[in-house]
């Protein structure tokens, strides 16, 4: 195997990085990308050699090395070039090589540039290749988040729901029960959030807030009757929507139910070992599911527990949905999509991945994949699990995914969201600048 390409390892911050790449994306824009896909490649015979990028270090990095080693073994005349590195390297490496057409065969992706790479022309139509990759394992709910318009470009490594990761130690600590978390509402977490600080002295607050990730923004909207962008890519999310789940955010703060603002503006791109539920200066915090065993982790002390959101009466059901957590795609460009589509099949169907992986991609969506690695995981991943099982038959249909022009919406998000707590602007003065500002974007992208 070839010495992998790597590149440092630093703290993400998932907005600042979004920018960059939306900067280095205007160059794919204006360069054609890929040729004419061949339908169904046949394998070669002779020595291949593809590459293979993705972000991530540590333990990441290391399960993936042995995952190629596994696949080198089984096929000896391919060779895998690991490309590495961290979030942001990651992003505008990705920008400058597409537009260069030298991407690595395959691709780890991430939901928010998808469309924007797909649409472009940058990423292989999978359907070409499924002589070779059988995706159909996956249920058609996580699948289907691969697809632009009607074509496959992009499979799931699996998907997760949104949930709140509450610090039960804290409000064993402090004496403070929690309310019936099956039926919560807004008011009963404000109250049980106020409750806690109050009992604490100020020590713990009860909750961090939401309002800088597309993630809890689309659950926010499904909560709301709401979606943020529509089937044919444009802009769906009301102001009202928006402002309300700013307005959210000020009123926990308000009440003492989340931190000041001076403080949660100091954790904002913070890496997950710094957060404030981390280090138990909050109890509660909105989170993706499949992170829930790295907070367990990182928390050693603490006792947590995976909830759903808090709902009204008036919530539809359904508002919940399974986000996928990253893809495997492969490059319109590469010279061997063959080969790439079987490294992508191997990564998405051999049960061997799923144990060298275990739940660092978010939980599989493969079942042969779950089925392999439930053994393996501690509590928080059990825990984790359990949960997304438990939110199965509460899920509601796949939202469209972040089209082609609002690959930024987080570093948008971001910048509103602190004028909004800083008092700089009202949630519903930010709200229609940033619905203006996103629309333009995605409109000039079209």
């Amino acid at each position: 195997m070839r010495r992998p390409i790597t590149m440092p390892h630093r703290a993400p911050y998932r907005a600042r990085a979004a920018l960059a790449a939306g900067t280095a994306l205007l160059a794919v824009a204006a360069c054609g990308v890929g040729a004419d896909p061949v339908l169904h490649p046949e394998l070669s015979e002779k020595d291949v050699t593809i590459s293979f990028a993705w972000w991530g270090a540590g333990a990441r990095t290391q399960a993936t090395m042995e995952a190629i080693e596994l696949f080198e073994a089984d096929h000896p005349n391919i060779t895998v070039e690991a490309v590495y590195s961290d979030w942001n390297g990651y992003w505008d490496r990705m920008a400058t090589a597409t537009a260069a057409g030298d991407m690595a065969d395959v691709v780890q992706f991430d939901q928010l540039y998808l469309s924007s790479y797909a649409e472009r022309g940058a990423l292989l139509d999978l359907s070409t290749v499924d002589n070779i990759l059988d995706p159909s394992a996956l249920p058609d709910a996580v699948l289907d988040s691969g697809r632009v318009g009607d074509t496959l470009y992009a499979v799931p490594t699996g998907a997760t729901t949104n949930g709140v990761a509450v610090n039960t130690t804290l409000f064993e600590r402090y004496g403070v029960d929690l309310p019936d978390t099956d039926t919560w509402t807004w008011e009963d977490l404000e109250e049980v959030s106020v409750a806690l600080g109050q009992a604490s002295g100020g020590e713990v607050n009860g909750v961090s807030p939401f309002g800088v990730d597309a993630f809890t923004l689309t659950v926010w909207a499904r909560q709301h009757g709401a979606q943020l962008f529509d089937s044919d890519g444009q802009l769906a999310l009301p102001a009202d929507v928006l402002a309300g789940y700013w307005q959210r955010v000020l009123d926990l703060i308000d009440s003492g139910a989340a931190p000041s603002v001076a403080r949660i503006s100091e954790k904002v791109g913070l890496p997950l070992d710094q957060t404030s539920l981390v280090t138990g200066e909050t109890a509660m915090a909105f989170i993706p599911a499949g992170q829930f065993s790295s907070y367990r982790a990182a928390a050693p002390d603490f006792d947590f527990t995976l909830v759903n959101w808090p709902a009204d009466p008036q919530t539809p059901e359904g508002f919940q949905y399974l986000k996928p957590s990253m893809y495997w795609a492969g490059a319109s460009t590469s010279s061997h999509p063959a080969e790439a589509a079987l490294l992508i099949d191997f990564l998405t169907n051999d049960v061997r991945v799923a144990e060298l992986f275990g739940l660092d991609r978010g939980e599989p969506g493969n079942p042969a994949f779950r089925e392999a690695v439930q053994p393996t995981l501690d509590a928080g991943g059990q825990e984790a699990l359990a949960f997304t099982e438990a939110m199965s038959g509460e899920v509601g249909d796949t939202p469209p995914i972040t089209p082609n022009g609002a690959s930024d919406i987080e570093v948008i998000l971001t910048r509103y969201y602190q004028q909004v707590i800083f008092g700089e602007t009202s949630p519903e003065e930010a709200a229609e600048s940033f619905l203006g500002e996103l629309g333009d974007s995605i409109r000039a992208a079209g």
